[in-house]
């Protein structure tokens, strides 16, 4: 008997999602706004929704929920005192982009609850960590071939400082240990002793 899929209705949210979402980003912002660890992050996430995969759940657990919770106290510190706390939120009170467009953004609320929901249902997977850290790194070196004036994934600038750490390879690599570290450790070890540690090859 076949097993059943762990996410029969969510596989097809995603679905909608993405065919909804993504003509309208590419549109908006272009094709080579997917390359965001954020829009990156949807995508992944959907596929591993689609196909019930682990280590993609799992890998997108560790990358998206600090960077959207920051992303989401940003935009209520923004509302409630008019300013921003950490910046990167500013294009959601550009009124050239449709409000439509702007409030798909929102997304960001909900993706930490969607990611950790579904590592609760199929399982942690240990790579996850290791995996995260080298799609962002491949992400970061994507990120300087574009227009350095976006700053694609601090892959020109830190958004601590605002400064370059170095040649692109010394400052890619400070601010991938930064991330991989302060952002991504925490979140993996908690997933970790929280919903156990599997592999592919585990059930």
């Amino acid at each position: 008997m076949a097993e059943a899929h762990p996410f029969p209705l969510a596989r097809w949210l995603a679905v909608v999602w993405l065919a909804v979402w993504v003509p309208a980003y590419a549109i908006t912002w272009g094709w080579a706004n997917f390359l965001l660890f954020c829009d990156m992050a949807v995508i992944l996430t959907c596929i591993g929704l689609w196909g019930g995969n682990r280590l993609l759940l799992s890998a997108q657990a560790v990358g998206s929920v600090v960077p959207d919770a920051l992303w989401t106290l940003d935009v209520l510190w923004r509302l409630a005192l008019g300013r921003h706390l950490f910046g990167g939120t500013e294009y959601m009170w550009d009124a050239q982009y449709a409000l439509w467009i702007r409030l798909l953004s929102c997304f960001h609320v909900i993706w930490p609850v969607v990611v950790v929901c579904a590592v609760r249902r199929v399982g942690y997977d240990r790579r996850a960590w290791l995996a995260q850290t080298g799609l962002t790194a491949v992400l970061m070196v994507a990120a300087r071939f574009l227009d350095p004036a976006k700053n694609m994934n601090y892959a020109f600038s830190e958004p601590l400082f605002h400064r370059t750490w170095g040649p692109a390879p010394v400052h890619i690599a400070v601010v991938l240990l930064f991330i991989m570290i302060v952002l991504y450790w925490p979140v993996h070890y908690v997933l970790l002793r929280t919903f156990g540690a599997r592999t592919a090859n585990e059930k």
